[in-house]
């Protein structure tokens, strides 16, 4: 377990702007944000990229003034894997067009890397590794200070397992988004106590180093699941998700970073979760 002697600082938003928010544009929603006490939001860049390079320099001023902490999500329809070149290529445009905009105010670039398709998971995992080297190289020549982060998925048909996702990381020099509640479903309901959120985070530890504990970014919802996985978000009170213990894990192992929440309720799930980690 980390044995880093410094207390956790977890940060809490929401996966876009809160519900509660009149103004939906994203300036209106890290105004809000900042209102509800809470300290982060993930800009959704789901449906694509249809921010320009004056808005997000915009947004960057306004979530700085007011102390949020932006990240991003990277287009839904990106497959590095696609059986298709075109396919291929469009996702790495989507993926640099997220960066190139996205990273004016965010850090922290979240993304799911593809499907595994007719591959064999090997062959995806190389095709995935090698597809996403050009976005590396456009982040690296421009001297960005943005982080990957390929997402841990909730479907066994999607790219996105734990270790796959850690051996990526640890190979190309990224960090993972950890999407507890994906594993959980992915998993059909394991990955649900403190011991085996713990063991987790020591295997990030152990593949990523201390540092990757100290700058988690984390997705966090109920769920619901079948044995295909995923089905949908629940509020974390109707999902059997145990969140509080998955809190004592990170705060025992002085986790540091971000926790995104993906609940219907958005901001009530985050605010919940803010003030039980307060408590821990």
């Amino acid at each position: 377990m980390s044995s880093h002697p410094l207390t956790s600082i977890m940060k809490f938003g929401t996966a876009g702007v809160p519900n509660c928010s009149k103004d939906r544009s994203t300036i209106g929603g890290i105004k809000t944000i900042k209102e509800l006490g809470l300290d982060a939001m993930e800009v959704q860049f789901v449906r694509g990229v249809k921010m320009n390079e004056e808005k997000a320099k915009e947004v960057k001023m306004i979530a700085d003034s007011l102390d949020i902490t932006l990240s991003v999500h990277a287009p839904y329809y990106i497959n590095l894997n696609a059986e298709e070149k075109k396919k291929i290529e469009d996702s790495i445009k989507r993926l640099i067009d997220t960066v190139r905009i996205g990273g004016i105010f965010a850090r922290n670039i979240v993304f799911h890397p593809g499907y595994y398709m007719k591959s064999s998971k090997e062959g995806a995992y190389r095709n995935i590794r090698d597809n996403l080297k050009p976005i590396i190289e456009f982040i690296e020549q421009r001297g960005l200070k943005v982080k990957l982060r390929p997402e841990t998925t909730g479907k066994p048909t999607q790219f996105g397992e734990v270790d796959e996702t850690l051996n990526l990381c640890q190979e190309l020099g990224l960090q993972p988004c950890i999407d507890f509640s994906h594993i959980h479903a992915r998993m059909r309901g394991a990955m649900n106590s403190y011991e085996e959120f713990t063991s987790l985070l020591e295997k990030v530890e152990d593949k990523l180093s201390e540092e990757a504990i100290k700058d988690l970014h984390i997705h966090v919802s109920g769920i619901e699941y079948g044995l295909k996985g995923e089905k949908r978000h629940l509020n974390l009170k109707e999902s059997d998700f145990k969140f509080e213990e998955l809190l004592k894990a990170l705060k025992d192992f002085n986790a540091d970073g971000i926790i995104i929440v993906e609940s219907p309720n958005l901001e009530e799930d985050a605010m919940m979760l803010k003030r039980l980690w307060k408590k821990i």
